[in-house]
Parts: C-alpha cells; structure tokens; sequence
C-alpha cells in the first residue's frame, strides 16, 4: 500500500496492481494508469468535496487502457503494452495490452534496424585468446565502435558482470553482446553478434559452448607475449569446429611489442595467412576500426530459413529473481515471439514464451527472433524446475517435431577434481542448496549429488574442471548468494578394475577400499593422466623437466619454435594439477611459463588411501587417495597442520596419519592439566604419588569414552592452504 499526498493536504491511499509479468510493485503502479484497474472507488480529497477515482483492486486484467495515458515507451514494452499511430488521426498513440493484440507491440528504432537486415548480413563470431591477451578490453573497443556503448573512461570489462570476474581480472562466464555496424565499404547496416570468452583451460566448456552460435572467431595474440599454450589449444578447438579465424594481433603500442615474432609464430605453429592480420592496441583503440570490416569480409553469415518450423538451440541459462530461468538461445531456422508455444526435444515439455529480447549489452526486449539471431527468451509460466533447463536442447514449434531434426547437443563435460562441500551451519541446508542449484543452473560443467560426512554432517560432492574453476565457484557462492562453506581439499577420481572383470570408479575417497580388503589385493587400480602442453622460454628448459619429471610425468615432445620459444607436452598425473603444478611452474620460469592441458585416460597406478585418525577414529572429510610415494611426506604435513588448528581437549588427543593399519605419522594434543598437589603437603611422597595415579587413570577412562570436540572453524582451516 503506497501513501502520497494530495493538493489541500488530503491523503490519497493506493492498492496498485500487482500481477503485472514479474515486475515490482513500484514499476507496475507507474507503468499502469488508475483506468486499467478492475474497479475504483471514489474518495473526498482536498476538503473541498471534489472525488477523484483511486484503485482498490490488487489484481489487473487486461483491457484497453486510456488513449491520453502517458506511458513510457520502454516500461510499457516490458510489461507487455505497445501502441498504436494509426487511428483517430490525432497523432496520438493508442495503448494497449499484449494479450489484447500482441501484434500491436511497437517496433523501438533499434528493432526497425534489425528487422531491415536480411540474415545475409549477420555475423556471428567470438574472440578466443590466452589469460590476459586483452580479449574483454578489445571486446569494450568494439562496443564503443559501434556505438553500443558511449565512449569513456568508465568501460572496461563491461561484459565480465560478475564480481569474481572483476576481482580477479579474468573472465569466467561467456558473455553476448548484438552490435549495430554500418560497414563504410558498402554503406550497409551490418547486425553483428560478438561473445567474449574465457582464456582458462578451467572454463573451457563455456568456449566450446558459444563456437555453436558462432559461424567465426578473432584469434587474438598479445605482441609481446606471442602464442602461449591456451593460444594452441583455443585455436585447434575453433579449428575442429570449422570457424573462420581472423588473426588479430594485440598490445601493439607496448615498449616489449615484437608484432613481426607474433606473426611468423602465426604462421609456423598454425600455418595461417597473416597477410591479413589486423594490429590493433584495444586499450588505447588504434586499429580497432579495421577489425569489424574483417570480420564481415571473411567470417561467413549464419545459414537458416525464417519460413522454416522453428528449430532452436538452447546455449546457456542463468536464474532471474523476478522472471525465474532466463535461456540464451540460438535460432536455426523459423521465428519465435512473446505467446508462442515451443517444445522441448529433451523434457517433451511445452512452455509459453514470456519476452524475447537481445543482449544489447543489457537485455533488450523485442518483437521477434529470426533465424541466424542470438538472444534471450524467457516462459510465463517459468519452468518449474531449473533442471529442465538442459544445455545444448533443442525447442520447436508444437505440432512441428516430426519436421525439426533436434541439434546434437553438446559434449558433456568431464569432471577433473572433485571435492566436498558442507554448511558452515547445517540449519542453512536448504537455503544453500537452493544457491547452489541457481550456480549449477549457470555452470552446467559443475556436477552434483548429495554427500553426508560423519564429521561436517551432510553436504554435496561436487565436480570441477579444475582447481580455479572450484575456487570460482566458492566465490561466486559468497558474493552472489552471501553463503559460505567447508570445501574438503580438491581430489582426483579413481578406478578399480576388479578380479571378476568388473569395473567401479570412485570420486569420494571416503569409499575407497582399506588396504587390507583382500579384494584390492587382487585388483588394478588407476588413476587420470592430463596431457600437459607447457609454453616456456628455452632458458627454463632444464627446471621443467626437473619439476614434470619430479611429479611422474612422461615427456611426450619437445618442438622449438621461433628462435627461444618452447613447446613441452608431458603426461602428468591429474592430481598434480591439485598439488599447485601451474604455481611451480610459474615460480621455476619467474612467471613466463603457460599451461594448457587435456584428458589422456586412465594410467596404472600404486594407489593408497591416507586417512587422518583422532584417538584412532578416522576423520571421513578429510580421507584422500594418494599415490604410495606421497605417503609420508602428506601424512606428516597433516598430523602437523592439524594439531595447530584443534582445541586441547580435558584428555589427551593423538593425531595420527595411516595407510590402512601402517600408522605413517603422529602427533600428541596435552590435555589441560589440573594441579591436584596444590593443597598437599610437600613431604607426603606417598600421598602425592596416589593422587597421581588417580588423575592419570581417571585420563585413561575419559579417552575411553570421551569425544573429541572440532569445531567448524578447526576444519576450515585445516583445509585452507
């Protein structure tokens, strides 16, 4: 209920209209004038005896509003309203609701635009570089361009829009963005769709996703670094997809810029063409200007049909408060619109389009989506559960499945680390299990399922792609949902290929057989190689092959190219990742190494499972599966970790690490001590003797039956490195 004042100091009491699509209460009283309401009611106002009409009612049904209601353009189209210019010949414009005829929904400038340029003139492309190449800076150039964006100092990152992605400097999520060109060549309006990528090797299921909305891509080389190895990996990815690269070289106006050494590195490693390569600085803008009429030169349009039935592929997703599941989509073929009614290949379900829009870098609501287009939908009703949100499903028409051939969908991504996750506080389970579903719903490369710890109570256990992607994740976690959580240290899965053939693949090391099971005895066991492809300048040689070798690593090649520059691929353990392999690596070659890497199966292996006993029960949260080299050096590390972070107890607390019944390190917690001699005669040697004794039996017993309180806070930072 809203109070505002009125002239001659009456008070007029206003019940908006409520159920308006999802907006908020404030947004709907001032989109909606009085007349739209279901009934008024007329009170006294100003003292002088004139009525002036109010709204009681808290529900709104459409019907035609005033022909004099002053409604903003834009509010009125998100909520569904549009209007009219033909009618009385009054010039003025006739609202009314989208459900009375939604064809009457104004068309904005921008959407005139759009809807005047035939698919022959989309493009659709991507950049894909190395971490910090200067793909999201480029990205602000672009918009600014265009003119999507107005120039100035205050753009940078504008489509990294999550904090983590800020924080850290790195982009994280895939984001789109539509941008308007006008090619000076032609003369022609040019609908461009630009995503920028992550440059990790932990998100590059996001990279692989967005190839499937784009027909080509900028490959982007920072001047004074040259290739690195996410630069080798990203192009073979955009290679086997067939996209068309345009190589851009960057950082130009660097005191370090060798653009000649980037480009003959273009040239040997990928046998491109780089008699048309655009040098550019995107921080300062010079050349920007000739990287947009490459693009449209050499980067194919989209293929599909808008007479065709509606084909349409569902590339990401991400939960709205006010709207619920919010789907960016691409369209092959056909036309979708606000009141459609498409099916899902995947769920069979049928839902009812709410809004469709583009990115434009906000969401911007339009009339239509044509094929070739990119953009935002939304359903109303939503979906009903996030789960039916499935990545890479195609939707069509109802009625038209048997004529839309369904998109192949995309490769699952497969999980590399996995760790468990607890509340700080278990009365906040559901709560957190609702924030983490939201996250799961925007990174469907995160797997989950339900976990329960003896010790933390229960939890999930969730994969990732890597070290960063889990850390990512926590982060997210804590700024865009205020939750916080224990995270086990990060493990590797396992196999066990048993005496009778059969096969089990175990990600909780909590499951892992003890080692005197007479069964493992008979077993193999196995654990995840990477193929590590390690950049580096040939100085550093030496040190990395020390380090590769040190964690088992097998080198695979060696190639020397460009003068100084090496490229080393090893097979490593996938467990060295976790054990920090980037951070030594980095730290060996004073920052200058890069590290790319990609599955390589399962390798034979000695396997152990190290636990952490306390008074000889096992700690199940904190159990890992190691190689039996490891053995001693990380058993030692934990009893010693552990003691600095447990209260000291009324008795005493032995730490111990063990390999099955092999105790391999241990520590002892003193109990607090109560001074029993205090008020005994010093030369009572008998008496003092037996209250000794007494105090070290009663000790005895208490152990015996006594639980070792750990508090939350001692896990946490025992985990925390």
């Amino acid at each position: 209920m809203l109070r505002s004042s009125a002239p001659g100091g009456g008070v007029v009491v206003m019940r908006p209209c409520l159920r308006v699509q999802s907006w908020s209460r404030r947004e709907a009283l001032l989109v909606l004038p009085r007349s739209s309401c279901c009934t008024t009611r007329t009170g006294s106002i100003g003292g002088g005896g004139s009525g002036r009409s109010f709204a009681t009612t808290t529900t709104y049904r459409p019907r035609r509003l005033s022909r004099s209601a002053a409604i903003p353009p834009t509010a009125a189209a998100r909520n569904g309203l549009g209007y009219n210019d033909a009618g009385s010949g009054s010039g003025r414009r006739r609202w009314y609701s989208s459900s009375e005829n939604k064809n009457k929904v104004p068309m904005t400038d921008l959407e005139r635009r759009i809807a005047a340029i035939p698919i022959e003139r989309y493009r659709n492309f991507c950049i894909v570089a190395h971490i910090d190449h200067g793909k999201s800076t480029l990205s602000d150039r672009l918009l600014e361009h265009t003119g999507t964006i107005s120039a100035g100092d205050g753009n940078k990152q504008v489509l990294d829009k999550l904090d983590v992605e800020r924080e850290r400097g790195i982009t994280v999520k895939a984001q789109t963005c539509s941008m308007l060109y006008k090619n000076p060549k032609d003369g022609l309006d040019y609908l461009l769709h630009l995503v920028d990528t992550p440059g990790h090797v932990d998100f590059r299921a996001e990279v692989t996703r967005s190839y499937a909305s784009c027909g080509g891509a900028l490959l982007l080389v920072d001047a004074s670094q040259g290739v690195q190895a996410q630069t080798v990996a990203n192009f073979y990815l955009a290679f086997a997809q067939g996209l068309s690269l345009v190589p851009v070289v960057n950082k130009i106006d660097l005191p370090t810029a060798d653009v000649d050494r980037a480009l003959g590195q273009l040239e040997s490693v990928f046998e491109l063409d780089t008699s048309t390569a655009v040098r550019v600085s995107a921080k300062t803008g010079q050349g920007v200007g000739d990287i947009l009429p490459a693009v449209i030169q050499h980067v194919p349009c989209p293929v599909g049909d808008p007479n065709k039935p509606l084909r349409m592929l569902l590339v990401d997703s991400w939960y709205d408060t006010f709207r619920g599941v919010i789907l960016l989509v691409r369209v092959f073929d056909g036309t979708v619109r606000s009141g459609d009614q498409p099916v899902s290949f995947a769920t069979g379900n049928k839902y009812t389009v709410g809004e469709v829009g583009i990115q434009y870098p906000g969401p911007v609501p339009q009339t239509t989506l044509r094929a070739g287009q990119v953009g935002y939908i939304f359903f109303n009703p939503g979906m009903k559960r996030i789960q039916d949100a499935k990545i890479g499903d195609t939707f069509t028409t109802a009625g038209s499945e048997s004529k839309v051939e369904p998109y192949p969908g995309f490769e699952e991504p497969k999980p590399m680390v996995f760790v468990a996750a607890f509340p700080t506080d278990q009365g906040d389970y559901t709560k957190l299990a609702d924030s983490i579903g939201q996250l799961v719903l925007n990174d469907r490369s995160v797997t989950l399922q339900k976990d329960f710890s003896e010790a933390l109570g229960a939890g999930w256990r969730l994969g990732f792609l890597g070290s960063l992607h889990c850390s990512v994740f926590q982060d997210r976690l804590r700024q865009e949902h205020g939750a916080d959580i224990i995270i086990t240290e990060p493990s590797v899965p396992t196999k066990i290929v048993w005496d009778d053939g059969k096969t089990t693949i175990i990600t909780n090391p909590a499951e892992f057989p003890d080692t005197e099971d007479y069964r493992l005895k008979k077993a193999t066991l196995y654990e995840p190689f990477v193929l590590a492809t390690i950049t580096l300048p040939e100085e550093y040689l030496g040190r990395v092959i020390e380090i590769c070798e040190g964690v088992r690593g097998v080198q695979k090649s060696i190639e020397f190219f460009h003068a100084t520059q090496v490229i080393l691929k090893y097979e490593v353990p996938t467990g060295s990742l976790v054990d920090d392999l980037f951070g030594k690596l980095k730290g060996a070659t004073r920052g200058y190494a890069t590290l790319d890497y990609e599955d390589a199966g399962w390798r034979e292996s000695s396997l152990v499972k190290l636990n952490l006993l306390v008074n000889k029960q096992p700690v199940d949260a904190i159990a890992r599966v190691v190689h039996s080299s490891q053995v001693d050096r990380l058993g030692r590390q934990w009893v010693t970790k552990f003691k600095e972070h447990v209260d000291r107890q009324m008795f005493e607390v032995i730490i111990q690490a063990a390999a099955g019944r092999r105790i391999v390190a241990r520590e002892t917690l003193k109990p607090f001590r109560k001074d029993v001699l205090a008020k005994l005669h010093a030369a009572d040697v008998g008496r003092r003797r037996k209250l000794l004794d007494k105090q070290k039996e009663g000790r005895k017993r208490l152990r015996a039956v006594g639980n070792v309180v750990i508090d939350q806070s001692s896990f946490q930072k025992f985990l925390s490195k």
